[in-house]
Parts: structure tokens; sequence; C-alpha cells
């Protein structure tokens, strides 16, 4: 384990009774003594904290940032107003994707960036290759903690720290000042709740999440019920549910590509693997991430592999477990697009044996994030 990154939180997680797992390098919080099935209910229906700082934070400056960014995302970022942020992917030549993020207009020529962990050294060398001599480059990931405040009081419980964040609806972002702190916060997160997402500096982040856990309504969450929440909310994980060998097309995020940018946008294209997004726009595409529930209560999980009712292989199974809030089995999975509307009938191998599934629409427990 010695060999682990350890967040901000580290010492705070262990005191707290956590099991720790390795994750993008790191060592995470699984779950914590309540479990994960009760963090997860929790969190449905008051306020869960979530460490995410082994995420990467980036700050892009300059009055060409915006543009620059343009270039390797397939998503409007000029037209992106000051105090909001929005979903997009870096894709490759072949329209795969390299990761996704959440991109923020801290100003007119600012913006911060957020990357999966797992990916983050990554993607800043793919930043600084590409925009390098266009933007500075400030790579935020030893300087900055981040923390997921989720669920739906977690407007009470923020508010009472700073009570402009209950104005603020989804996708806004701003700088907020918390305990005496500076932070950035934005009105989002990755259960499907609504929540904010808080990014402190190393050296209050401590402070800060202690100040939030004493309140009675939050109690702490581990990655277990993190996945079973974006599960049931239909959001993907990368490197599950998108990857390089996937193009948002076929990973059914083709609402994440802006309108600006479309073949027949205003700026269409001038990303990498436009040609063959667009193709796959306009001729479809052979198989697509799609929704499944199991119609038995058996777990479906990762990699098992999807047959049609003759027993000919037509995908894959992504993300799969058990969904707490529904008390019943949820995955997705890339199918054949033969098999892909809704209500097919498709089955899972699980050790040998078929399990009837119907496709199924997503998100598969309604999202509840606050537009005002």
């Amino acid at each position: 384990m010695t060999d682990l990154a350890q967040t901000p939180l580290h010492a705070l997680h262990l005191e707290l009774g956590a099991r720790m797992v390795p994750f993008a390098g790191y060592d995470m919080p699984v779950q914590y003594p309540l479990g994960v099935l009760k963090e997860h209910l929790h969190t449905r229906a008051q306020a869960g904290l979530f460490d995410v700082s082994h995420m990467g934070q980036i700050i892009l400056r300059g009055a060409n940032a915006a543009r620059a960014l343009e270039s390797l995302v397939p998503v409007d970022i000029l037209d992106l107003p000051v105090g909001m942020q929005r979903y997009a992917m870096f894709t490759d030549e072949n329209g795969g994707i390299l990761d996704d993020l959440m991109v923020a207009r801290l100003a007119e020529d600012e913006l911060f960036v957020v990357v999966n962990a797992a990916c983050k050294e990554q993607d800043l060398a793919h930043l600084q290759q590409h925009l390098a001599g266009q933007c500075q480059i400030e790579s935020l990931f030893e300087s900055r903690a981040l923390l997921a405040l989720q669920g739906p009081a977690a407007v009470e419980v923020l508010g009472r720290l700073a009570p402009a964040v209950r104005q603020m609806t989804f996708m806004q972002f701003g700088s907020v000042r918390l305990e005496g702190v500076d932070c950035f916060v934005s009105r989002s997160g990755y259960t499907g709740e609504d929540g904010y997402e808080i990014s402190v500096p190393v050296a209050q982040a401590e402070a800060l999440a202690r100040t939030l856990l004493a309140q009675p309504e939050v109690e702490p969450i581990g990655l277990g019920a993190r996945d079973s929440l974006r599960l049931e909310a239909g959001l993907c994980l990368y490197g599950h549910d998108m990857s390089s060998a996937t193009t948002p097309i076929e990973a059914s995020l083709t609402w994440a590509i802006s309108k600006a940018r479309r073949a027949d946008g205003a700026r269409a294209g001038g990303f990498p693997g436009a040609g063959r997004i667009f193709a796959q726009q306009r001729d479809g595409v052979t198989g697509k991430r799609v929704g499944l529930l199991p119609l038995e209560r058996v777990p479906v999980r990762e990699g098992a592999e999807i047959v049609d009712a003759e027993g000919a292989t037509i995908g894959r199974v992504c993300s799969g477990g058990f969904g707490p809030s529904l008390g019943a089995p949820v995955a997705m999975g890339f199918v054949a697009a033969r098999h892909a509307a809704l209500d097919s009938e498709v089955w899972a191998l699980v050790r040998g044996k078929r399990v009837a599934m119907k496709v199924a629409k997503t998100p598969f427990v309604p999202q509840r994030y606050y537009r005002g």
C-alpha cells in the first residue's frame, strides 16, 4: 500500500473507520461503518459527503483559452458564460473518448477544468502538448482538494455556511467563501441528486470536511455508494462505459456534442475525430450503450457477455450492480444496434446461466438537479 497516493483527508477517513482500497493510484475509502447500502440511501434521503480529491483540477488562463480548449473537445466553450460549467470530452483522431471532464468559466480569460483521477497526468500532458503557447496551463493537483456534498439536504447544509449558494442553479459555478476560506463551488455532482462540488485549498480541506460532517444531515460516503448512485442515475464512468475504443455516439453521449460544434453548427468540427463522429451521427452505429434491467434478482456485473435469444453474442455489460433505491439490479451495456430499442429482451451470461434483461431508459432513478 506504500506506493499509493493519499488525499488530504486520508487521516480523517481512517479516524471515521473507513475501509480503504486502491483506486486510481490512491488509497481511497470504499465504505464506512454505515455500509454501502445505507450510505447510498442516506445520500438519496439527506446528504452525503464524498472525498473526490483524487480527481485532477487544472486552470487555463489567457484571452485565447476558450478557443484553444475548443480545439480538443466537441463542446461549445467560446459561448460558455462566466459562472457556468459544462460537461465535455477529450476525443482522439478516431473519435474515441480519451476522458470526460467538467469545464467552468471563472472569468472571461480563465477556465477551471476537472478531469478523472486515472487520466489526470495524461490529460495534463495532452493539454500541454496541444495548447502550449496558446494559453497558460496551471495544474492544481497538489494545491487543492475536492469535496462533493450530495443529496436533497445539501442546499440546507451548505446554505448555513454561505447563504448565497441557495440561489445557485444546476451547473452554476463561482467563488464562495466557506469558513473564511475562498473556494470554488459548483451546483453539480455525479449522483443524480441536487448538491455541490467544492474545490478547497489543501491546507483547509480537513477543517471544512469536519464542519460539513458535523451537520446532522451529513454522513461520509465511500466509493461503493458513489458507484451505485451514479449507476442508478445512468451516468457514465470513464474506463467502463466509455473509453478510447468508443466514440460519443457509441457511448450514447450525442447530447454532449454542442449544437454549435455539430456538422451543421456555427463552428462545425475542428476537434479530433470530428469526421468519424459526424459520419456516425449521419449513418448510425453498429452498437451503442443502453440501460439494462435484469428481470431476475441476480446482479449482472461488468464484463458479462450479452446474448440474443439464439445465444449469439451481441454485446457486453460495462457497469452493473444492485440499485438500492430500486431494490433491484441495474446495469448498462453495449449491444448491437438492432437490439438497442427500448424493451428489447436480451440475456446476460452470469456464471454460465442466462439471466433475462430488457433494454431500459436511463436514468433508472429520476435525477433531481435544481434548475430553479
